[in-house]
């Protein structure tokens, strides 16, 4: 009896180790993020071996820096900011990197729970003072800035010598702007008005929200004319362009046109949603002329797995929450249809973050109606725009890590 009973726990023991490693050592997903009682309190869907955690100290400004090994973010609009002084990311395909940042240093406890190795707990400091508003301000295009002026005292008078540098901080920031379709492809049609002639406006605008930043912009396109996919993106690449945007209008079939609508940003990657795949198919049919099944998957799975595709998410997250909240502060009943990911052919040959901008649904009749507002046009651009200057901004505090 005894060796049964040794038997039956030997197995259960077994059993346990093989699984606790299992847990242990998986990708693990990050559930929730909650400030709870001076806490930053995490919680993962399995297990987590706090052993995986690496924290750093950093200054000027002072940065606690805690990297989360083996970990992804369980949706996207996770990595935002909770306040302006804690940053969420998807550091790398495995990492997650959490950023708190005070204007003192303080003494930082992290931990586990008792018996809840599922959570993870990282102390705030008590009266936590928020970044200066100023380091979140867009910069202005050209700043003047005055030296201390160089007194020269004399008998009869004083002489004051004034020293003036105008810089431009965005001058080496290149965006490609790429409006869809073009030429003999007009893209979706709805109500007699075509995808091509309304992308092209916007895209015209975002160019000029983008250079009243003091960034230089190239568009792919200024007039109706097609371009093959090489077009689009070559240019990207030869002049080092720091982001590749392509917008684009959506549309569905007739019997579901007064039911769809909304605004949806994508950056590339495989996906099993049939609702994405569909509309990649769509934005890819006219592109992917000449090209084989075989040839294209080949191309795909080659840039997949590439740095890009985490800044391109984190792209399309800063500009897509800034084109929802300019659209809804004018008009109402805008739909958010979310960041998602596609295999869409015109982000694979750019080898920069790049995101495909869906404005709306060209098939629904409200949205359409708004869609040739300039007024409507102008928020989206402008989102667009601001997304851009968040995303850069951000990437440069991870530079600085």
């Amino acid at each position: 009896m005894e060796k049964k009973i040794s038997v039956v726990f030997s197995r259960f023991f077994l059993v346990f180790v093989c699984t606790s490693v299992l847990l242990f050592s998986s990708v693990n997903r990050l559930k929730k993020v909650d400030i709870v009682k001076g806490e930053l309190r995490l919680e993962f869907t399995n297990l987590y071996d706090k052993k995986a955690v690496k924290k750093l100290v950093l200054t000027n400004p002072y940065r606690i820096v805690f990297d989360f090994k083996n970990t992804k973010l369980s949706y996207p609009n996770m990595a935002k900011y909770l306040d302006k002084s804690i940053r969420i990311a998807q550091f790398k395909p495995t990492t997650v990197r959490i950023v708190i940042e005070n204007s003192y240093p303080y003494r930082c406890t992290a931990y586990q729970p008792f018996g809840s190795k599922r959570y993870y707990h990282i102390s705030l400091p008590k009266n936590r003072s928020l970044l200066p508003a100023k380091r979140f301000k867009k910069p202005k295009i050209n700043i003047e800035v005055k030296s201390v002026p160089i007194v020269k005292k004399n008998k009869a008078k004083i002489k004051i010598i004034p020293d003036t540098v105008t810089q431009n901080v965005r001058k080496y920031e290149l965006i490609v702007i790429d409006a869809g379709h073009g030429g003999h492809d007009t893209g979706a049609i709805g109500g007699g008005k075509r995808e091509k002639d309304v992308v092209l406006q916007i895209a015209k605008k975002v160019e000029r929200q983008l250079k009243k930043r003091g960034h230089p912009v190239y568009m792919a396109r200024t007039n109706d004319r097609f371009l093959t996919l090489g077009q689009r993106t070559r240019f990207a690449d030869k002049k080092k362009a720091v982001v590749f945007i392509s917008i684009h209008a959506n549309a569905v079939a007739k019997k579901s046109a007064h039911k769809v609508h909304g605004i949806e940003t994508f950056f590339l990657q495989n996906t099993r949603d049939a609702r994405s795949q569909r509309v990649a198919a769509r934005e890819n049919k006219s592109v992917l002329k000449g090209t084989n099944k075989l040839s294209q998957n080949v191309i795909v799975d080659s840039v997949l797995s590439g740095p890009k595709i985490v800044q391109s998410n984190k792209l399309a997250i800063d500009v897509h929450r800034r084109i929802i909240t300019n659209v809804r502060s004018k008009f109402s009943g805008v739909r958010d249809g979310g960041v998602r990911h596609a295999p869409f052919w015109v982000l694979v040959g750019a080898s920069r973050p790049s995101i495909l901008v869906e404005v709306g649904y060209i098939s629904h009749p409200k949205e359409r109606q708004r869609l040739f507002n300039p007024a409507y046009q102008e928020l989206v651009a402008n989102g667009i725009a601001e997304g851009v200057d968040n995303y850069l901004d951000n990437r440069k505090s991870e530079i600085d890590f």
